[in-house]
């Protein structure tokens, strides 16, 4: 049963300005509307925009930031001041020390390579990791989670997902084709994600119905599908993991995500 990662669903109260950050910022680019949403194409991972009212940002909740790749680091963080988005990497990087943050950028030991952090609209939190090798503008890189169970959930992600077990300096992972879950060991408690501005974030499944079976085994709770994906027939379906992170599973959407 294959699993790749397919997309992140943002609650958007202001499209606009989630579209320049996305867009003009990140350097992603414009997709078709999928489901009555906006769709920002990156590789790896499609970002639908649903504009829709949300409840606060990612801080606080068990999806703490999203990690993409970037082949130039410092055009990079360029282009993201340009569009007006603050970069907060002094602020938010606690793998160095403050001081050692130079023009926006810190080179991280666990990664091996520059790193940066920005803010976007509505407390979308993002880290942008340098990859000269990379051949597109950008892609994803990592789901950084932040929970005070940092091994169970991991390994929940190993055992209902089958990734593989890893480890990246004081963060765990669960590595699937193209992406790092990456988790954290949070101090605090944290909140789902239902109705945040990262309303969910989504996985490709080969063999939905397989997975389904396995999740509901394990004592899941299988929500209602997606219709208006149903409707452009893609099979989904929503379950949230025992955290409160809310996981859509579609079969189908893979041939959209380039």
């Amino acid at each position: 049963m294959q699993i790749t990662y397919s997309h992140h669903h943002v609650h958007a109260g202001d499209l606009n300005a989630h579209r320049r950050f996305w867009v003009d910022g990140l350097g992603g680019s414009i997709g078709d509307r999928l489901g009555g949403a906006d769709t920002v194409r990156m590789a790896g991972a499609l970002v639908f925009l649903d504009a829709k009212r949300n409840t606060g940002g990612t801080k606080g909740t068990t999806v703490n930031h999203l990690g993409f790749q970037v082949p130039d680091l410092r055009e990079a963080v360029g282009r993201v001041k340009a569009a007006g988005f603050p970069m907060v990497t002094r602020e938010e990087i606690t793998a160095v020390p403050p001081e050692a943050v130079k023009d926006d950028m810190a080179f991280n030991p666990f990664m091996e390579t520059l790193v940066a952090m920005t803010m976007g609209p509505e407390g979308t939190k993002v880290e942008l990791v340098e990859n000269p090798a990379l051949s597109v503008p950008i892609a994803i890189h990592h789901v950084h989670f932040f929970n005070p169970a940092q091994q169970p959930m991991r390994d929940w992600y190993v055992g209902m997902f089958g990734a593989v077990p890893g480890s990246r300096g004081k963060f765990l992972t669960a590595e699937l084709p193209g992406v790092s879950l990456t988790v954290s060991a949070s101090p605090q408690p944290v909140a789902g994600t239902r109705g945040r501005v990262i309303d969910h974030i989504g996985f490709e499944v080969a063999r939905l119905e397989e997975l389904s079976r396995k999740l509901q085994s394990a004592g899941a709770k299988l929500e209602a599908s997606d219709v208006r994906l149903e409707a452009l027939g893609i099979r989904s379906a929503f379950v949230t993991d025992p955290w409160g992170t809310s996981l859509e599973l579609t079969e189908g959407l893979g041939r959209a995500v380039n």
